[in-house]
């Protein structure tokens, strides 16, 4: 399947041709939400096409977790245009889950062949979403950044996630009111994860500084900034 996907990306490339046509496969949500207790988890994918397409799903594990607990029931569908096709993610693993865990999910929509003797070109657009795992009896947190612990000692700010929840965010955050940009190494913060991150030379910081950042809900909406107290 990597050898097909490959091949179609340098057609798309190299192809000379006078027609781009571009099509897709559109989840429902922004996130797939997997219930260990249940067992499973589901998502409607659409074909945004109106031509009959093949959809591709394919999980990805996060760097710093590589476990294997989902399986998808039909890694490769046929989807009709215009219609939908529900996506299953069968969980699976030896122990319950103590914690939320942290995988990606690609949906990719290829496209029949272009009729013969017309130059025109078929581009894929892929989905690339977050699938959270759920320990079975977790509390639904829809706030779970609050739980985060912001630490400053020497020019290094120290962030901990020490619950049993996934937080996500934009990658950017800022020091206020001294308005210094600042990155966080990823998006996410797995539980258990301990970030460091090296203050500029040359920042003047005080008691009354706070991180204000844009954290994600689980079902994927960025909602207002929060702001953060740092303990010294």
């Amino acid at each position: 399947m990597k050898y097909l996907l490959s091949k179609i990306l340098v057609v798309s490339v190299f192809a000379v041709t006078s027609f781009a046509h571009a099509s897709g496969m559109q989840p429902d949500t922004s996130v797939v939400l997997v219930d260990a207790g249940v067992g499973e988890g589901t998502i409607n994918v659409t074909n945004t096409s109106s031509q009959t397409m093949l959809l591709y799903t394919e999980i990805k594990n996060v760097p710093e977790d590589q476990e294997e607990l989902l399986i998808v029931t039909s890694p490769i569908s046929r989807v009709e245009g215009r219609e939908k096709q529900l996506v299953r993610f069968i969980f699976q693993s030896d122990r319950p889950l103590l914690t939320q865990r942290l995988k990606r999910v690609i949906f990719e929509g290829i496209p029949p062949n272009s009729e013969k003797g017309k130059n025109q070109l078929n581009m894929t657009v892929s989905q690339n979403l977050p699938i959270i795992i759920s320990p079975a009896n977790l509390p639904v947190n829809n706030q779970p950044w609050k739980l985060l612990k912001w630490e400053l000692n020497d020019k290094i700010i120290r962030v901990s996630n020490d619950s049993p929840y996934v937080v996500r965010f934009n990658k950017s955050f800022k020091l206020i009111p001294i308005d210094v940009d600042l990155e966080f190494p990823r998006t996410y913060m797995l539980p258990g994860q301990v970030d460091e991150i090296q203050v500029p030379s040359g920042t003047q910081v005080s008691s009354d500084i706070k991180i204000r950042f844009n954290p994600a809900s689980i079902y994927g909406y960025q909602g207002v900034s929060y702001e953060a107290s740092l303990v010294y």
